[in-house]
């Protein structure tokens, strides 16, 4: 009990980013844990200099030998994850019980001010194997509000079918999920004629799992009538970094880790401060991390950072962009899934999308996935609608926009069950 009190008191009492006495000493206990793993031997004694000049660990180091950073063998933790992140290669990924309770509870107060007192929350996770799963479940219990678990994946336990029966049952206020699976529950309810009846009493969905666009966030809004927000950023490897607000945005949870950012400049990653760098890759210290201390981990994640935000929330907004292995070049022009995404959501009402290209970068396609029972005569003015403004805003002539009735799975099918958003991304054999 004595952990969950202290993870409280700290979590509630400061707010901003702390100052520098706060992370001497939080920095200064992490490095004493991370000296017992195999990959931080011979890290000598404590300084803010000696933590400045520490060089960076990629996450394709931590991924390559992920138990070299760890203080505790798999079966010597209280939970054991593996997850796939952007590379598909399973990270074993051991927790202790100090870090289950000091996450769920960063989690569970700053969610504390968009939840109700009277949720009644719906898991709707990709399958049971997701350490978010676990996470919500944990900040229900913590937050002493109602929850229920219904992974739509999980072959042969939950399903669509059941999942219709388990809604109207249940009638959720708030339902935390995947975007991907956010999209394939919303063909499903229209599909069938339900989504009005569904979206009665739904307050907000909380998206989690993958990166999102504000038109995305839109589009879903629009559909289920709700509000529909971001809910947290972070990783397996790393916990929780930050969450979302009343207002919509993301804020950093900066009494739980150490952030700074990279820009790439001569003076490698800096902290944070507010006279500092606004965009660049985050690199993250897990400050209140035990079974697998991390010491400025890379996350790979281009991020940029705001501040002033309508809430009131003093610590700084994050906008993660995404990561520059996720960029393809085609027709000359550098582009990602998440500006296709912007584009996608905010003219369409397409409900998945794939982009096609050829090895060279010489055929860029866009295949639109409609939305059932959707008007298929406004189709032809939405293509040229989706090149016009791809054009304006990307640079991009696409060479064929077309709407299909359905996608391959794996496109909306959640985070669990995919590789970031490479599996939108389809690499032609020929040029069409």
């Amino acid at each position: 009990m004595n952990i969950w009190r202290e993870a409280r008191r700290e979590t509630t009492a400061m707010s901003g980013v702390p100052g520098p006495e706060f992370y001497e000493r939080k920095l200064a206990a992490l490095w004493e844990r991370a000296s017992e793993a195999p990959a931080y031997q011979g890290l000598g004694p404590f300084s803010r200099a000696a933590f400045a000049a520490l060089r960076p660990t990629a996450r394709e180091e931590l991924k390559a030998r992920p138990m070299s950073f760890a203080t505790v063998p798999p079966g010597g933790a209280l939970r054991y994850y593996e997850t796939t992140g952007s590379t598909g290669t399973p990270t074993p990924t051991p927790r202790l019980a100090e870090d289950v309770i000091w996450n769920t509870v960063a989690v569970g107060e700053a969610w504390r001010e968009v939840l109700d007192g009277d949720e009644r929350i719906l898991s709707l996770m990709p399958s049971d194997v997701v350490p978010v799963g676990d996470l919500i479940a944990q900040v229900g219990d913590y937050l002493d509000l109602s929850h229920l678990r219904a992974y739509p994946f999980a072959t042969g336990i939950t399903g669509w079918d059941r999942l219709v029966e388990l809604w109207r049952g249940y009638r959720p206020t708030t339902v935390f999920l995947a975007p991907g699976v956010a999209l394939e529950w919303t063909r499903l309810a229209a599909g069938r004629g339900l989504l009005p009846e569904l979206a009665t009493g739904l307050r907000r969905m909380m998206l989690l799992g993958e990166v999102n666009t504000a038109p995305f966030r839109a589009r879903l809004g629009g559909w289920w009538g709700a509000d529909v927000l971001d809910a947290s950023y972070g990783s397996t490897e790393t916990g929780t970094l930050a969450t979302t607000c009343a207002a919509g945005r993301q804020h950093l949870l900066t009494t739980g880790t150490y952030f700074e950012l990279d820009t790439g400049g001569p003076e490698g990653p800096v902290g944070i401060d507010a006279d500092g760098p606004r965009t660049g890759q985050l690199v993250v210290t897990p400050l209140n991390s035990y079974a697998r201390p991390l010491l400025r981990l890379r996350t790979g994640d281009m991020v940029t950072l705001g501040d002033a935000c309508p809430c009131g929330r003093p610590s700084p907004t994050v906008t993660v962009r995404g990561r520059a292995s996720d960029t393809l070049r085609v027709h000359g022009v550098d582009l990602t899934p998440r500006e296709v995404e912007d584009v996608v959501f905010a003219v369409s009402e397409a409900t998945g999308y794939l982009i096609e290209v050829d090895a060279a970068g010489s055929f860029a396609g866009l295949l639109l996935e409609r939305l059932p029972a959707a008007d298929r005569s406004a189709e032809p003015t939405t293509a040229e609608e989706v090149r016009r403004v791809s054009k304006e805003l990307l640079g991009l002539s696409w060479d064929r926009v077309a709407f299909v009735n359905t996608l391959p799975q794996l496109t909306k099918s959640g985070a669990s069950q995919k590789s970031w958003k490479r599996s939108n991304i389809r690499v032609l054999e020929e040029t069409p």
